[in-house]
């Protein structure tokens, strides 16, 4: 008897050597009520397209979302900005970047080409997508590489489009309308990076339209919030009439009577989590709530050049009581394999909550 049990005991040794270890607390995102749906929100994807080896990284997220639609009901894809790390550079150092503009556009346009035809993508843009490496002036490469006719989707919801600062007309000031499944009608408004008060006017003259009172307007911009959960007040970039986001605050947001989501990247600080978000609730001039959010991860994974942001992104789901909104963080490049799995979810408050709309 005693030489069986330590027979039973040497295997059971052996086999907890051997055996894969089992990642009982992984879970693969769910929509915890099934007629929900959800919205997918990236974070600035500058720092994937700068290193042709960190590129698959986008692809890998964006193939997630692709065959997650089913699954998560997912009806559209935000991104909060920062496309690429240099809008007009020739020269990459190698160290900075190793791909010059033209290949980093070409690249991100195609990652975010897998969505074409099956899902609706609204994208803004961020200071590096401006100028020569980091705004310098507001001339941008953004529209030859995302036209209106790059995803039928998208010009499917297309309604309104602004002008940039020579007078064209651009996607990086447009709004988007979309019906809610649960009948909530949505007009996503997209603003260029640090708008001028030409955007601005722009912006509070669409959303101030009739046939939009009764719509939730779900403003994406670049930069908003600092990640003391503050509106940002001042930056020192070069271009021109820039308004930040205590300007943005305080100009459109508060005023109107029908923002009540704000989303915005940016911010970041070499792989702190917390310092690549914020959130705050503040009241419109209508009196509803406005939940603004920054949600970022560029410089997560190895700092500021290092893999782009460890696949980070958040998912929306809406519930179908029309208000309420949970927010998850989920990283597609950790959950691949069973591995990495147990890092795939941030569950802290910050990461993981709650919000209502009005």
């Amino acid at each position: 008897m005693r030489r069986k049990s330590l027979l039973l005991l040497l295997v059971a040794s052996v086999l907890c050597y051997t055996l894969p270890a089992q990642q009982d607390d992984y879970v693969k995102p769910s929509l915890s009520d099934e007629d929900s749906w959800s919205l997918v929100l990236l974070p600035d994807v500058q720092t994937y397209m700068k290193f042709d080896y960190n590129q698959p990284i986008l692809d890998l997220m964006l193939a997630w979302v692709t065959n997650n639609i089913e699954p998560l009901n997912i009806e559209m894809v935000l991104c909060t900005g920062d496309l690429v790390e240099q809008n007009d550079l020739f020269n990459p150092d190698g160290k900075k970047a190793n791909q010059a503009s033209v290949s980093q556009w070409g690249a991100v346009s195609s990652a975010f080409g897998r969505l074409d035809g099956q899902l609706p993508y609204i994208l803004t843009i961020g200071n590096h997508d401006y100028g020569i490496v980091n705004a310098e002036n507001r001339f941008t490469h953004f529209d030859e590489y995302f036209p209106p006719n790059k995803n039928r989707l998208n010009q499917k919801m297309l309604r309104e489009v602004g002008l940039n600062v020579e007078g064209r007309p651009t996607l990086a000031n447009a709004t988007y309308e979309f019906a809610g499944p649960h009948g909530r009608k949505f007009l996503v408004l997209v603003l260029e990076f640090a708008p001028r008060d030409e955007a601005l006017e722009w912006a509070k003259g669409v959303i101030e339209k009739e046939q939009y009172e009764d719509y939730t307007v779900i403003l994406l911009t670049h930069s908003y919030l600092d990640s003391n959960n503050k509106h940002i007040v001042h930056e020192n970039y070069k271009i021109p009439d820039p308004n930040y986001g205590e300007a943005i605050w305080q100009k459109l947001v508060q005023p109107s009577k029908n923002i009540q989501m704000v989303l915005a990247g940016h911010i970041g600080k070499p792989n702190d989590p917390e310092g690549h978000i914020a959130f705050r609730v503040d009241e419109n001039a209508a009196g509803k709530k406005v939940s603004q959010m920054v949600f970022n991860a560029q410089a997560l994974g190895g700092g500021w050049h290092g893999n782009g942001g460890d696949g980070w992104l958040r998912i929306f789901e809406f519930l179908p009581d029309g208000k309420t909104v949970k927010v998850k963080t989920f990283s597609p490049l950790f959950a691949i394999s069973p591995t990495t799995q147990k890092y795939a979810w941030r569950t802290e408050p910050h990461d993981e909550f709650t919000f209502e709309l009005d």
